[in-house]
């Protein structure tokens, strides 16, 4: 029998700090992001959900260069799932021209901490680096010839203009993350 799943960070809980290598050969820490909203997307290699957003999300980055500081971050068991390990990833980001740093998270404290169940998951935090909106990127996670609602860029939108974002929370469709044999978030 499965654990239960975790609950999500709250909206208005503050974001995770972390400390990751990326694709790039750098390390980042939360503390290296300056825009006015933070975007953690919880990602990875071979998810059919990722690779049927990847442009959508490369897109919104560069639409808001400045304003938004994006991250993807893999967790996902590279023992089990060779297709996410470090050399797939920088090929990942090279084959997409990731306009952001996609970085590793090996022991996946970072996808616990960030409560993150699956694969893309979206957070954005605000300049205190508050969660404001937790969820999904549009209403057609495969299809955007299909999109009729563009629930990142609506929040991303609402919140530069310093309003709330009228529906915080919505279910992020996607493969979930693959964890290591006991690394399954505990709830609470």
């Amino acid at each position: 029998m499965q654990p239960t799943q975790p609950q999500p960070l709250a909206i208005g809980a503050p974001a995770p700090a972390f400390d990751l290598a990326a694709t790039d050969g750098a390390r980042y820490r939360l503390s290296d992001f300056h825009a006015e909203l933070f975007v953690y997307v919880q990602a990875c290699n071979h998810c059919p959900y990722v690779l049927a957003n990847v442009e959508r999300l490369v897109t919104l980055a560069r639409a808001y260069q400045g304003r938004v500081d994006m991250v993807f971050v893999n967790s996902n068991d590279a023992d089990a799932y060779p297709d996410d390990g470090p050399l797939p990833m920088a090929e990942f980001t090279a084959e997409h021209g990731l306009p952001f740093p996609y970085l590793r998270d090996p022991d996946q404290s970072v996808a616990q901490a960030y409560r993150t169940q699956r694969t893309p998951e979206v957070l954005v935090f605000d300049r205190e680096r508050r969660l404001r909106y937790h969820g999904r990127i549009d209403d057609s996670p495969k299809d955007p010839a299909a999109v009729t609602q563009e629930t990142l860029r609506d929040a991303l939108d609402r919140l530069l203009a310093g309003k709330d974002v009228d529906e915080a929370e919505t279910f992020a469709m996607g493969c979930t993350v693959k964890w290591r044999p006991g690394n399954f978030p505990q709830v609470g």
